[in-house]
């Protein structure tokens, strides 16, 4: 009788090699969504962080003032949405030869960079690229404190 029971294909069941790999592309799916979520929140972070750097920097009052703010605004915005601003770049540029004058064109670029593979509560592993956001805005020609004329 038991030579019977071992003998044919009853009670098999058909299939169980899938649930593994299943379960392997559905992990491997999550990872790839996880690190897709991270460039766009990184490229989020950057826009807004070299947006209020660059605010900063046009409405402060001489420009050693105005790098200490554009630094500390974009380093805010970072921390204000939950990332480390410690590995983030700064660079503050004119367009033009006038550097720190009305109607001076200035342009603030952000540079944070993206891990290559990140693994949710473990972290991230290896860099990636880098997310780059570029923001400009020209220093008003009209307001007080700035010495000279509008040459706009």
């Amino acid at each position: 009788m038991s030579r019977e029971r071992l003998t044919g294909d009853k009670g098999q069941v058909g299939g169980i090699e899938a649930i593994p790999f299943g379960i392997l592309t559905f992990v491997i799916a999550m990872l790839v969504i996880a690190n897709v979520w991270g460039v766009i929140d990184a490229d989020l972070s950057t826009t807004s962080a070299a947006r209020e750097a660059v605010r900063a920097f046009v409405e402060a009052p001489d420009e050693a003032t105005a790098q200490t703010r554009a630094e500390s605004a974009a380093r805010q915005a970072f921390q204000g949405q939950g990332r480390s601003s410690d590995s983030t770049s700064i660079s503050i540029g004119y367009s033009g030869s006038r550097g720190w004058s009305r109607c001076s064109r200035v342009t603030v670029t952000v540079r944070h960079p993206v891990h290559a593979l990140r693994v949710p509560i473990i972290g991230g592993f290896g860099h990636g690229f880098d997310a780059i956001a570029s923001e400009s805005e020209v220093i008003d020609p009209f307001r007080s404190g700035l010495p000279g004329d509008a040459q706009c």
